[in-house]
């Protein structure tokens, strides 16, 4: 039985359970921990039945015996109790803004509480350095950051390339050549062929700096971590706010290398500008680099 296939078996959706087996299902879920270390003897005093009742009910929700039961249990718990017993969302549209922008002011509050400055700073310096710049996101959310981080530095007259496929990535880590700095992204800090491509990139002494958790796999194989830790609540519907604060972190590197070179970097803005102004806009009053 698949994982989520019990969880839906227990919740009894379709109310198919009755008498003793709703009982049972509503005492497993209640307390999983209980379940997955009990005996089923145990689990038949909680529910005041006999053990063949208990082993009847495993087979009626599709487990071979309550070995199997408890087996399939506690690949469920694997996933978190926040997926098992969702948060009761808010629904209005007042209550889900307020959540929403909430929750984004929390995260950039808390990275501001934690960013390790002088990080920041030798980022900075490396990138304004840097004849070329490698971005590789991993993952949904990381991947948008790796393209902001190209959006954010070609305007400042810096050559930099952005890459999200994985294949491509390990190429161009091995094919990497000296003056280049690579910058990952990675939310979880898990990812085996991110750490590959950073071991790559220092055998050709090629300096790395890594947006992710800090002590993860892909924080230890950086040269400059940039550690981002952030609780995740458990409301399972909501878009991370983790992501507001790589963006953060993404345009706090940006204007120290603006701030690095602004000479330089006035040049790029105003020819963008002058382009935009010309063929789109007929003034100067929209957003500033866009």
């Amino acid at each position: 039985m698949a994982m989520l296939d019990l969880y839906h078996a227990l919740a009894d959706e379709e109310r198919r359970l009755s008498g003793h087996d709703r009982k049972l299902a509503q005492i497993v879920l209640d307390d999983v921990d209980f379940a997955i270390h009990s005996t089923i003897g145990e689990l038949a005093l909680r529910a005041a039945v006999s053990p063949p009742t208990v082993t009847r009910f495993c087979r009626r929700i599709g487990c071979a015996g309550f070995s199997d039961f408890k087996l399939q249990l506690a690949r469920m718990n694997y996933v978190g109790l926040r997926y098992l017993r969702p948060e009761v969302p808010t629904t209005s549209a007042a209550e889900v803004a307020q959540d929403i922008v909430g929750k984004a002011q929390n995260a950039l509050f808390q990275l501001h509480q934690q960013l390790d400055l002088a990080a920041l700073e030798r980022a900075a310096q490396a990138l304004r350095a840097a004849d070329f710049i490698l971005a590789f996101g991993s993952g949904g959310n990381s991947s948008m950051i790796s393209h902001e981080l190209h959006n954010r530095l070609f305007r400042l007259g810096c050559r930099i390339h952005s890459s999200n496929d994985r294949s491509m990535d390990l190429m161009l880590s091995a094919a990497v050549t000296p003056g280049t700095v690579t910058v990952v992204s990675s939310m979880t800090g898990l990812d085996a062929d991110l750490v590959r491509c950073l071991e790559l990139m220092r055998q050709q002494k090629v300096p790395t700096i890594a947006l992710t958790q800090s002590g993860s796999p892909v924080a230890s194989a950086a040269d400059i971590p940039i550690a981002i830790d952030l609780p995740e609540g458990r409301n399972i519907f909501r878009p991370t706010s983790t992501r507001y604060a790589f963006l953060a972190a993404i345009d706090i590197l940006a204007n120290l290398v603006a701030y690095a070179d602004r000479q330089r970097a006035t040049v790029f803005l105003r020819r963008i500008k002058e382009e935009l102004v010309r063929s789109r806009d007929g003034d100067d009053r929209q957003l500033l680099g866009d």
